[in-house]
């Protein structure tokens, strides 16, 4: 039986150039409860990117076009993303390659093959760190000053709603329901407000929909 009782439709980005572990591994984290997007390459996962924020990115090293070590610097040098925890999931097992991946910008490096059991334990672990470090900013931030954004922002009705929801702690599936559309484009709205606030992610698009008094 599918296990989501303790995922809170976490989404992962999953990326490698082997279609037959894309297939394993995606299948077996689906049975555990999380939703999982996949791309072929580096290249790929960043224009996922563009539209999209998932919870965490799994990744090959070594692919065609664009690398994991390439996409893994991208990641971090981006603030919409740097956030997000990265894992590598390689078949270059030597310690130089462990180190070089972590100093990369990387927060796991496992080696194939793996248990998929381990593999799971690995993606919570890394989920709770990131949600232990999201509430420690928040935290940090609270104390001093309010959320800031570029003056007259203009949301629309809809996105007005979905910043609503969001400030009550939906996440994007349940508001998708609620309003009766996609997810992909409760997505879309989500990041069209990231963009006119210059805010980070969807904790910042909260607060601020809190302390403006929208929600």
């Amino acid at each position: 039986m599918k296990d989501n009782s303790h995922k809170d439709s976490k989404k992962l980005l999953l990326v490698d150039d082997d279609p037959n572990l894309i297939l394993l591994v995606k299948d077996y984290l689906e049975f555990q409860g999380y939703e999982v997007i996949t791309a072929e390459n580096g290249r790929e996962a960043l224009e996922i990117l563009e539209n999209q924020t998932p919870d965490m990115i799994i990744c090959d090293v070594m692919m065609p076009e664009m690398d994991g070590y390439a996409l893994v610097e991208k990641v971090r040098q981006d603030s919409r993303t740097s956030w997000i925890p990265f894992m590598f999931l390689s078949a270059k097992g030597q310690s130089q390659d462990r180190v070089k991946g972590l100093n990369t910008g990387a927060d796991v490096y496992m080696v194939k093959p793996f248990e998929p059991e381990e593999l799971v334990a690995q993606v919570e672990s890394s989920l709770k760190q990131a949600k232990r470090l999201m509430k420690q900013n928040t935290a940090k931030t609270n104390e001093g000053s309010k959320i800031q954004v570029p003056q007259n922002v203009e949301l629309t009705p809809t996105e007005l709603r979905v910043v609503q929801l969001l400030a009550q702690g939906m996440a994007n599936k349940d508001i998708a329901e609620k309003l009766n559309v996609s997810q992909r484009t409760i997505e879309s709205h989500v990041s069209n407000m990231l963009n006119k606030t210059n805010l980070k992610n969807r904790t910042e698009l909260a607060r601020w929909a809190i302390e403006s008094r929208m929600a």
